[in-house]
């Protein structure tokens, strides 16, 4: 059993998300704490194996309590539970860079408390799930088999695809690169709308690249870093001389919009294989059949490891289907990507 602490000043919040993850067998709530000065107390007598945690409450917020949780078990899963607000959006970034491992939107509160509970238990369980598993994962892994890359000439672009624990993998990988990197990037971060804006601005205040949300007609340009917006696909498709991008609004893939995959495959129409295409931390397989799409063309395929993973899900998945030709670790993927992007 995953035993699952939930911190919350709101007894409806508390009440909602228990009957949510207790209705999944391999889940119990071990405790409910009703702030964040309560719920540091619990993780210290309860030990559970992971934390789902709200932000706004009295006595001590979430961002506190994290911090104090972090201290005294750094590697205890936590998940936050935000609201889909601006300022909601601020504070969850906030967590995941200090280190919460993934975050929840609340329910809106527009339907029934039922329907909030489907869909508390449909997101937040596999997200429970997926970070325990990781965790329990034994560290010695076997070295994973990777393919011969055949050299050719400098690619023409870097593609990103990443979910769980990508904002501050993408942090890590994006800081170190310098302003005059020489490809265009494109990056597709599984997140919701007005998260993913917010999301643009602190990469770019981190980074020497210029990082923006990605809008329909904005050209692939060398230095320049386009993300996928919330609840939008982002492909790319050429314009005569320059390859710009095109947001839509078709069906999810892989239960993302965003998606992977859309992106990676478009990418197939107009720069063939010509391309490094990087899988970073994620759960689930998004990006395994695009990544298959570019690899049958020769494209250049970087998956991060298990071990700085958050998730090991999506590299995991291109790992498994022998389709990297590089497994590296987070803090060595901006120097590997330059050396890469050199040719």
């Amino acid at each position: 059993m995953i035993r699952v602490l939930i911190v919350d000043d709101s007894a409806l919040v508390r009440r909602l998300v228990t009957t949510a993850l207790e209705a999944d067998p391999a889940i119990t709530v071990v405790g409910a704490a009703v702030n964040g000065r309560d719920g540091v107390e619990q993780v210290l007598a309860l030990d559970p194996d992971l934390v789902v945690l709200d932000i706004e409450m009295p006595e001590m917020d979430g961002l506190t309590a994290l911090e104090k949780i972090r201290a005294e078990r750094p590697r205890l899963p936590v998940i936050m539970f935000s609201t889909l607000t601006e300022r909601g959006a601020r504070q969850t970034l906030d967590a995941l860079a200090r280190g919460a491992s993934d975050y929840l939107a609340k329910p809106s509160g527009a339907g029934s408390l039922s329907a909030s509970i489907a869909a508390v238990r449909d997101e937040l369980a596999p997200k429970i799930v997926a970070l325990v598993g990781a965790r329990r994962v034994a560290s010695a892994q076997p070295a994973p088999v990777v393919r011969r890359r055949i050299a050719k000439h400098a690619p023409d672009a870097l593609l990103i695809g990443c979910s769980t624990g990508g904002p501050d993998a993408l942090a890590h990988l994006l800081a170190p690169l310098p302003a005059d990197f020489p490809l265009p990037i494109a990056v597709v971060q599984h997140m919701p709308p007005v998260f993913t804006g917010m999301l643009a601005a602190r990469l770019d205040g981190l980074s020497g690249l210029t990082v923006r949300e990605a809008a329909t007609g904005d050209v692939m340009r060398p230095g320049q870093v386009l993300l996928a917006p919330g609840d939008q696909h982002l492909a790319l498709e050429r314009s005569g001389t320059s390859v710009q991008a095109r947001l839509n609004s078709e069906p999810p893939e892989n239960f993302c919009r965003p998606a992977v995959d859309v992106l990676f495959r478009s990418a197939v129409e107009v720069y063939g294989g010509n391309v490094i295409a990087v899988i970073l931390t994620g759960m689930g397989q998004d990006g395994l059949v695009g990544v298959q799409a570019l690899s049958a063309r020769g494209a250049t395929v970087v998956a991060q490891d298990q071990a700085s993973s958050v998730v090991w899900g999506m590299p995991g998945a291109v790992v498994g289907a022998g389709l990297a030709h590089e497994v590296v670790a987070l803090d060595a993927l901006p120097a590997r990507l330059r050396g890469l992007a050199e040719g």
